[in-house]
């Protein structure tokens, strides 16, 4: 089972602290592109535009890649920021998420050492409240029904644990069956014997579900 773990929707998650006279501000959402991370960034902007920095890391799920990770110092040394802060979210083991530190800068520099240590901390105090969300990815294939039989069919198939997401009318009842990925051999079997070897499931992708925490 692949499993995802990302925060609830529209929700946007803050932090604020301050060491040495500098205020970081932290805001840590759900994104599911890059376009909507860089909007968010861009809105942390807007929102505080006399800030020094506004740093930046995101990672986004792709299906059948490696995950989007971006990270930005915004004029802080290289690598005392952005990295730090995509570190603490790769760390969280959550997808579709996106960081930004605002900082106001107090007049004391920090230090590398030190800059490395606030962001770090900045973003673990932001994910450390947030509520998480699950995902598991389900396999999904149509199959078409005379309509004389398609409810029998279909009792036997759910009383089976096979889900009915969709069915569409046509010149046969077209069933879109959702199943865990590994079970397409069951799902055949299932309908090999309830329909004596005449019905054949087409793939059709897959679908992510949102479970919960």
């Amino acid at each position: 089972m692949r499993t995802a773990y990302d925060l609830p929707a529209d929700t946007v998650v803050t932090h604020e602290m301050e060491i040495k006279r500098s205020k970081f501000i932290t805001w840590v959402t759900r994104v599911s592109s890059e376009d909507e991370a860089r909007d968010f960034i861009q809105a942390a902007r807007d929102a505080y535009p006399d800030a020094r920095h506004h740093c930046s890391a995101f990672i986004v799920h792709v299906d059948g890649a490696q995950p989007i990770e971006r990270s930005s110092d915004d004029g802080e040394p290289s690598g005392t920021a952005g990295k730090p802060m995509l570190e603490v979210l790769k760390g969280s083991g959550m997808l579709d998420i996106c960081a930004v530190v605002i900082r106001y800068f107090g007049g004391v520099k920090l230090g590398t050492g030190g800059l490395v240590s606030a962001y770090t901390d900045a973003v673990s105090s932001a994910v450390a409240q947030v509520e998480r969300r699950r995902r598991e990815v389900e396999e999904l294939a149509t199959v078409g029904f005379p309509h004389a039989q398609a409810g029998r069919i279909e009792a036997d198939l759910r009383n089976h644990g096979v889900e009915v997401v969709d069915v569409e009318y046509g010149s046969l009842a077209t069933y879109t069956l959702a199943f865990d990925p590994g079970e397409r051999e069951r799902i055949d079997a299932l309908l090999a014997a309830a329909t004596q070897g005449t019905a054949e499931a087409k793939d059709a992708g897959h679908r992510w579900v949102e479970l919960g925490a």
